[in-house]
Order: structure tokens, then C-alpha cells, then sequence
């Protein structure tokens, strides 16, 4: 099992941004697909989830700004992010929700940066 997180970059208040994490070694179609965010410091935080039909459920934090999608064709979940603020800024890891028996579960993380 693979998870590959990219899109991370530095950007001003108000910008965009999309991640991608494409996910090799499992029957993608069949897991709910999470992004989760940790900022120095702090304890890891869920983001957001999209189950494999494609229905989205969102934290309060980002409701409103970021989108989650996915592409069963191409193993690959999305997370647009817009309206970013500093406190958005963390490293944003990609996780397969649900899923105990798989040896890994986590991306590496790809760095996002809000500058005021």
C-alpha cells in the first residue's frame, strides 16, 4: 500500500490550492478517503472525508472553503482548498479511513503555508 500526497506550496491569505494522493495497492473504490491536517505542535486533525460513492463530509474550520473529490479510475483523492488563512497552514496527510488490516495508511504529507 502507497499513499503519494502532492500540491502542497505556499501561498497568500485568500489563495487556492489542490491536493492530490494517489493511492496504489489497494482496491481504492472500496475505501472511504480521508485528509487530515497537523500543524507544529499540535495533535492531528481530520479535514475532511468522501466515502467511495462520492458523498462528502466536511470540519467546521473548512466547511464552505475546501472540496473533497475523488477519481476511482485513477486511485486518486482531491482536496481543493480556497479562501486559505494562516491557520490553515500545516502539513496535510492523506489517510485510507477504516481500513485496520492494511500495513499502511498514511501518506507522507505534502506542506501547505498561508502568509498573511
Amino acid at each position: 500500500v502507497h499513499l503519494v500526497e502532492s500540491g502542497g506550496g505556499s501561498v497568500q491569505t485568500g489563495g487556492s490550492l489542490r491536493l492530490s494522493c494517489t493511492v496504489s495497492g489497494i482496491d481504492f473504490r472500496n475505501y472511504i478517503m480521508g485528509w487530515y491536517r497537523q500543524a507544529p505542535g499540535t495533535q492531528r486533525d481530520w479535514v475532511a472525508h468522501i466515502t467511495p460513492l462520492g458523498s462528502p463530509t466536511y470540519a467546521a474550520s473548512v466547511k464552505g472553503r475546501f472540496t473533497i473529490s475523488r477519481d476511482n479510475a485513477k486511485n486518486t483523492v482531491y482536496l481543493q482548498m480556497t479562501g486559505l488563512k494562516p491557520e490553515d497552514t500545516a502539513v496535510y496527510y492523506c489517510h485510507i479511513i477504516r481500513a485496520p488490516t492494511l500495513p499502511t495508511t498514511w501518506g507522507q504529507g505534502t506542506q501547505v503555508t498561508v502568509s498573511s
